[in-house]
């Protein structure tokens, strides 16, 4: 299978998943992979095409039917300024408020500013009409690609719906995904060798990502774990805080907002994580991302455990998911319905808090060696250990909220 075509057929089947059922194709060379992929997706009935040869007249019957529908609509064009005639319906779409998808097919990036044929500038052509864009660059052999394939459509399809809209008001509109492709266009006669990786999606047709609706929260489970990063407000951080621990899962924080602290949240969480990642006993079934990881790669190798289901508590429109494992999305507003504690968790989130408490004797010991000096982590907690409650403590970057995070804890009683 040819790079363009794997691409395709995921774009396509993902569209598919998040509930496109009409397509608009505006045929050329360039889109071929895309115009392969929806011809078979219309012979297997998972959606209607209707083809245009003019693409200001296809943009427009796409965003009626996205009108009259609710649902997002794809409109697929070649490179160039085939492109540019779209602009009126999308226009159309930022004033009113409905899901066009424009899917643009482009040049790959060796051939953009050398003059080829049928390019021009794609990437920001309708400047601030859309909710959201992407530029995919062309793809190559290589495995680990679908799951980043699956999420952007994913990503586009929740901005250009806009689950989380209020009744008598919506942030709606339309979206651009602009798409890479390299030569060759056409499928390949006999599929020899196949695709380094599946190209399946989540079971049972499921999307790659699931955005909740208003008012759905997060289910019970008993060996989940929640790791908890930044959010905008102190608020939220302590609500999060409260929330797992009605729920009877274990808390692995980034120092952001308010100290992390409470007889779930397990201590120095970037070396446990790490212990955490060779002790099956402490392997999750769920992990509940809330807020935005940022410092620690030991939290981020936990959402890539083979198995684990991956979930986000997100305080935006928007999600963050750089490994692309996240299947369910929902909004700050679950935080204040926790589910009742599974029959397990008294010892699961003990199992955690233990090895906090054993990685405890460790730090301290370390930090309190006269031989070896001040530490980093030795620094922090006695800093830590020092704040009133109506201090503010500003932590650099790099090295300080590590440090924080790891010694948190260590010079307590």
């Amino acid at each position: 299978m040819h790079p363009s075509t794997a691409l395709a057929t995921v774009l396509v089947d993902e569209l598919v998943r998040g509930g496109v059922r009409e397509a608009v194709l505006c045929p050329g060379s360039r889109s071929a992979p895309l115009a392969y992929a929806l011809e078979e997706a219309d012979r297997a009935g998972r959606l209607r095409l209707h083809v245009r040869v003019d693409e200001r007249s296809a943009a427009f019957l796409a965003l009626g039917m996205a009108r009259a529908s609710g649902r997002a609509v794809p409109v697929v064009t070649t490179s160039g300024t085939a492109v540019a005639n779209l602009h009126p319906a999308v226009l159309e779409a930022h004033h009113g408020g409905v899901p066009l998808v424009v899917l643009s097919a482009d040049r790959p990036a060796e051939l953009r500013g050398t003059g080829a044929n049928q390019t021009t500038v794609q990437p920001g052509l309708f400047g601030p009409a859309p909710r959201w864009e992407v530029d995919l660059p062309a793809p190559g052999r290589r495995a680990g690609q679908v799951a980043h394939w699956r999420s952007t459509v994913c990503r586009a399809l929740a901005a250009a719906l806009d689950p989380a809209s209020g009744p008598g008001w919506s942030r709606r509109g339309p979206v651009h995904l602009n798409v890479g492709l390299r030569d060759p266009l056409a499928p390949a006669l006999e599929d020899v060798d196949g695709w380094p990786e599946s190209l399946d999606g989540r079971p049972d047709g499921r999307p790659w990502v699931r955005v909740a609706g208003p008012g759905e929260t997060v289910g019970p489970g008993e060996r989940t774990l929640v790791l908890l990063g930044d959010l905008p407000t102190p608020e939220l951080t302590r609500a999060a805080l409260g929330w797992a621990r009605a729920a009877g899962w274990p808390v692995l924080a980034e120092p952001f907002g308010v100290l992390p602290t409470g007889p779930h949240v397990v201590r120095h969480a970037p070396v446990a994580a790490a212990r955490a990642l060779a002790d099956p006993a402490l392997r999750p079934d769920r992990v509940v991302v809330v807020g935005r990881l940022t410092l620690f790669r030991e939290l981020g190798a936990l959402v890539r455990l083979p198995g684990a289901v991956v979930e986000h508590v997100s305080a935006g429109p928007s999600w963050t998911d750089p490994s692309h494992v996240v299947q369910v999305v929902r909004g700050p507003e679950v935080l204040r319905t926790p589910p009742a504690p599974a029959p397990g968790a008294p010892a699961w989130v003990g199992a955690w808090t233990a090895l906090g408490e054993e990685l405890t004797e460790q730090v301290r010991a370390a930090s309190t060696d006269p031989s070896a000096g001040p530490t980093g982590p030795s620094v922090a907690a006695t800093v830590a250990a020092a704040l009133g409650d109506d201090d503010v403590l500003v932590l650099g970057s790099s090295n300080g909220p590590r440090d924080l995070a790891t010694g948190l804890g260590a010079l307590s009683p």
